[in-house]
């Protein structure tokens, strides 16, 4: 039985599915991440691809540029691109995953190091919660593909590969992270446009510029947070009160709205908050960071 455990937990990888720990109401947030980016369209790129760098939806890329969403683009077409997200207020150092939020946060000393748009497991094949520590860290890692992915691969019809050598075909990327859950790590791919979905198989994906730069800011026992927090209210330094939904993607049963006036009345901020503005983020669940209002005597400074 613990043989099987550990097939189903294998990396890009991992079929056993975490139960959802328990959540009490999310913590007020006080920053928000995600500059706005004017980008110059490479050859090849798409909404998706040029999304996922940033961690946007292609349809709201498409929307922030008057485009439609199956626009094809030019190679030195320029695009505004705005991707703010809220951070979530949990931890204080090391690695926090918020995984509805398709967001990794880099904490040093209680200050936001670097920010990256992750990929994640998909809902059949979900990516766990709970703490963790970085155990090893690995360049250029040999994909030993575990017996559940195997079996998933003769199902699909494919060839069954047992391993998967360094190089251009190998899904893990250059860089590797190994985390404490066993068969779990945070690694590139070589599939950069999957970034910013639920794809994988409970590893967390990286694009591989982010990885690397990732790879050079930890170590060995930094500490680490997956949470599942799809709901952010926060109120940042210019007073304006900003509010993040995403889709439940796991299933869990939260209640963005009753979160929401919950966050709100917790720390007095009902009065202040415009609840038509509330309903719309809620129901358009597009996963960026929105001004739903401003406290007293704090003038709003623009969008985030």
């Amino acid at each position: 039985m613990i043989a099987t455990a550990r097939r189903m937990a294998m990396c890009l990888l991992a079929g056993l599915s975490f139960a959802a720990l328990a959540q009490e109401p999310p913590p007020l947030s006080h920053d928000v991440t995600g500059a706005d980016t004017e980008y110059r369209v490479k050859q090849g790129d798409s909404l998706t691809a040029i999304g996922a760098r940033f961690g946007l939806e292609p349809k709201l890329l498409a929307r922030q540029n008057g485009l439609s969403a199956n626009a094809r683009l030019h190679p030195g077409q320029p695009l505004h691109v705005h991707p703010p997200h809220i951070v979530p207020a949990v931890l204080d150092d090391g690695l926090l995953i918020n995984l509805p939020q398709r967001m990794l946060f880099n904490f040093s000393q209680g200050k936001l190091v670097s920010a990256y748009p992750v990929g994640l497991g998909k809902p059949s094949w979900p990516t766990p919660q709970g703490d963790f520590r970085i155990v090893n860290r690995q360049t250029n890692k040999p994909w030993l593909v575990p017996k559940s992915i195997q079996e998933e691969m003769r199902r699909e019809g494919k060839t069954v590969l047992e391993e998967v050598p360094p190089g251009p075909d190998n899904p893990l990327g250059r860089h590797w992270l190994g985390l404490n859950l066993w068969g779990y790590g945070i690694h590139g791919t070589i599939a950069p446009a999957s970034i910013y979905h639920f794809q994988s198989h409970g590893c967390i994906r990286l694009h591989p510029d982010d990885i690397a730069e990732l790879f050079e800011q930890v170590r060995v026992g930094t500490p680490g947070r997956l949470i599942y927090q799809p709901v952010l209210l926060a109120v940042i330094e210019d007073g304006r009160i900003l509010l993040e939904v995403h889709r439940d993607i796991y299933k869990q049963g939260i209640d963005p709205a009753r979160t929401v006036r919950d966050l709100a009345e917790a720390h007095g901020l009902s009065p202040s908050i415009d609840w038509p503005k509330v309903d719309a983020v809620i129901a358009a669940q597009d996963g960026l960071a929105e001004e739903v209002g401003h406290l007293p005597g704090n003038g709003s400074k623009g969008p985030p």
